[in-house]
């Protein structure tokens, strides 16, 4: 299958034609959803006809649907149970939301089963014989092993984000899974990239997948504007402030280490913005509340590690901040794909101290293009140089004088409380 350009939704497209059934066709137009974007233009009708797929999509492109609507009608179809597997709890619960609002007029019943939320409720949900399970690898292998669930109906079952599920150590729990469900089974695998071990992950667990690309494997979001500002550690945070004094919109702001989004939060909500974190320290409680208060515009600002990257769901985020470059090429695209999601515009700027070239031409290489620099009115005009190491350093962003090391607030933004 060829390649489509755009991920935004293909106005002179409709759902209808693709092999979805009346009632789910009704249920799409009551929810808005009118045109299908690439990735569900081409899944859907391949995923209704019950073959394996692997769609490479990135993020923000409408995977939840391609595969949700295809799973929805087939186990409407024929009995049996669903399953999607995701990285991340923030994800796993978006999509719970996502396939409930399809689902919830059919009668359809999910279970939820993540990590740091009740495992009373959640074997409550399971004894409710829900008709597709959503979670995460981790607790399905414990709620497995207490043997409170078995996966014998599975019949259809999803790696969602399989990539960063691989990224972040899950491929010993996810092999297992997969050898619990039944050999007769459909599989759909979406990734934002191909590396070796999803396509040896494909050939050992799927039966002649269909390969659905909608974006090169590695691509940044089309529409998201960038741009790499070098600055000594010790002046990041000043230039963080400023850039909040610039733009007057929603701004996630990336960190490398929970400790370090802990206090650059603390610094962002000294200087008076409204201001949330979300990182693996956080409760669940406490990571759904600063989502949905980024997402309500309670908090303008939010400051995350990696584990939010692929699973904020926000309309409308007009920057993204890496305050730290990843520490990997690959969770660069994740990162900035959280703006100009959907066809709309966006912007994302990333910080690099000098010693960081290494790290800036491995991302460039990803990207296939180079990151625009940007000078600002106020900081010197620093230049990238090799490290020594060579390669991600994965070094931290705080030196010198005081918790940053470096200039206090007070130069750009009144000081005002929120």
């Amino acid at each position: 299958m060829s390649n489509t350009s755009s991920n935004a939704p293909i106005p002179s497209l409709t759902f209808d034609g693709l092999g979805i059934a009346p009632r789910l066709l009704q249920i799409l137009d009551t929810l808005k959803f009118t045109s299908p974007t690439p990735i569900q233009h081409k899944s859907i009708p391949v995923a209704i006809e019950g073959k394996d797929i692997i769609g490479i999509a990135q993020t923000g492109t409408g995977k939840t649907l391609a595969f949700g609507v295809p799973m929805i009608q087939r186990l409407a179809q024929r009995k049996g149970m669903g399953l999607v597997l995701l990285p991340t709890r923030e994800l796993a619960i978006q999509v719970n939301e996502h396939l409930q609002k399809i689902g919830r007029s059919i009668g359809m019943r999910t279970a939820l089963l993540i990590g740091g939320a009740s495992m009373g409720m959640q074997r409550r949900e399971i004894k409710a014989r829900p008709h597709i399970i959503i979670s995460t690898p981790g607790r399905l292998i414990d709620i497995l092993h207490q043997r409170f669930l078995t996966l014998k109906e599975v019949n259809v079952v999803v790696l969602d984000e399989a990539d960063r599920m691989l990224d972040i150590g899950f491929a010993p729990q996810i092999n297992e899974i997969l050898k619990l469900l039944p050999k007769d089974r459909q599989t759909m695998l979406f990734s934002a990239t191909m590396p070796r071990e999803i396509i040896a992950l494909a050939n050992q667990h799927m039966q002649l997948p269909l390969r659905v690309e909608v974006a090169p494997s590695g691509t940044a979001a089309e529409k998201v504007e960038q741009e790499l500002i070098v600055v000594r550690k010790d002046e990041k945070l000043r230039l963080l402030e400023k850039l909040l004094y610039d733009y007057h919109g929603s701004v996630l702001v990336f960190s490398r280490t929970k400790h370090a989004a802990k206090r650059i939060t603390q610094e962002v909500r000294d200087m008076g913005h409204r201001v949330a974190e979300i990182h693996s320290n956080r409760s669940l409680g406490q990571r759904r509340e600063a989502l949905e208060g980024f997402k309500s515009g309670k908090y303008r600002v939010l400051i995350a590690t990696d584990i939010a990257a692929r699973g904020i769901d926000v309309k409308g985020i007009e920057l993204v901040i890496n305050f730290d470059l990843p520490d990997s090429a690959n969770d660069y695209i994740h990162r900035i794909g959280r703006t100009g999601r959907a066809g709309h515009a966006g912007r994302a700027i990333s910080f690099a101290t000098p010693d960081q070239k290494d790290d800036v031409n491995a991302i460039e290489r990803l990207l296939k293009s180079v990151l625009p620099k940007k000078k600002v009115e106020g900081f010197a005009d620093e230049q990238l140089r090799p490290s020594f190491a060579g390669g991600f350093t994965g070094r931290r962003s705080f030196g010198g004088r005081g918790r940053f090391g470096g200039a206090r607030r007070g130069r750009f933004a009144p000081r005002k409380r929120w």
